[in-house]
């Protein structure tokens, strides 16, 4: 999975869509603190360790660079920046019960324009898996020669 490169100052608006899943009764914000052990469950649970450290890192941060999506006060979603790497997006998630509803995207958008906010032009969706998602959301295009990336010789959970 390649690395892709987003033009942060030519971002499509985010408040539209956040303002329609909000009417839908699913809330994008940021993480808060005394929230972070229930998040980090959640991606743990839902996704892998891996993503629960990035998870971690993200609420280290001042502000947090994690946002959810909650639904009846439960998370639904997540979207991290500047957790692995500087300027990076990711990891992100979605429960597979609620993709297709426009979930991802408001995570996605979040993200970048919290990276914009922090000063930067360009963002780096760090190992996309979805490409063809990246570049119809926000104009991602892949960086050539950019497997594995930073995630070259990352260690793997040894079975016992």
């Amino acid at each position: 999975m390649p690395d892709m490169l987003v033009k942060l100052y030519e971002l499509p608006e985010k408040t539209t869509i956040i303002n329609k899943l909000a009417a839908e009764g699913i809330d994008i914000r940021r993480g808060l603190a005394p929230e972070k052990h229930i998040v980090k469950e959640w991606v743990r649970r839902t996704f892998n360790e891996h993503w629960e450290s990035e998870v971690d890192v993200a609420f280290s941060r001042q502000p947090v660079s994690c946002f959810i999506a909650t639904q009846d006060g439960k998370v639904v979603g997540f979207g991290c920046y500047e957790a692995t790497r500087k300027n990076y997006f990711g990891p992100t998630g979605v429960d597979p019960s609620m993709r297709g509803k426009g979930v991802g995207k408001a995570l996605l958008l979040a993200c970048m324009h919290g990276l914009y906010d922090e000063g930067y032009a360009y963002a780096i969706i760090g190992g996309a898996g979805p490409t063809e998602f990246y570049n119809k959301a926000v104009g991602a295009i892949p960086i050539e020669g950019s497997v594995p990336g930073v995630y070259k010789g990352m260690l793997k959970k040894v079975q016992e």
